[in-house]
């Protein structure tokens, strides 16, 4: 993820990022967050789009930076609001989530610099997981689009 995460922290209006759930045989691969908020927890590749790049250039080009793997697009699944609040009710993250679902093209799939570790999963194998609000009817979407 480009930028300063500084102004993403009690944000004047959200912010809009992309993610892609790549399926391959069925299994959606996975990163485990590697930072700020929900550090390692279960997620799909994504981050902030950039400005020029289309949400589908973003959610590609997330994918390969975290995880080495290349994909093409199958469609839109969902727009998803992650709304962090604090204690005192104010808002401490807003950002408004293109999630794509793609089917797998080349790669294995290794940790970028924002992953603690990647892996191809069943969507069944997501209850045993601790994951990012949402995940698993995401990858059921996913493999359900893309397979």
């Amino acid at each position: 993820m480009s930028g300063d995460d500084t102004l993403r922290t009690r944000p004047s209006r959200p912010f809009v990022a992309a993610s892609l759930i790549c399926v391959r045989d069925g299994r959606a691969l996975l990163a485990r967050r590697g930072a700020a908020p929900m550090r390692g927890v279960w997620s799909a590749p994504g981050g902030m789009i950039e400005l020029g790049e289309t949400a589908a250039e973003a959610a590609l080009r997330e994918l390969t930076e975290e995880t080495g793997v290349s994909a093409h697009i199958a469609g839109l699944i969902d727009v998803v609001d992650v709304i962090l609040k604090a204690d005192d009710g104010a808002v401490e993250r807003h950002v408004t989530i293109l999630a794509f679902a793609g089917r797998w093209r080349a790669g294995d799939g290794v940790p970028g610099p924002e992953a603690l570790e990647v892996g191809w999963f069943a969507p069944d194998a997501l209850a045993a997981l601790e994951t990012t609000p949402r995940l698993g009817p995401l990858v059921a979407a996913a493999v359900e689009r893309a397979g």
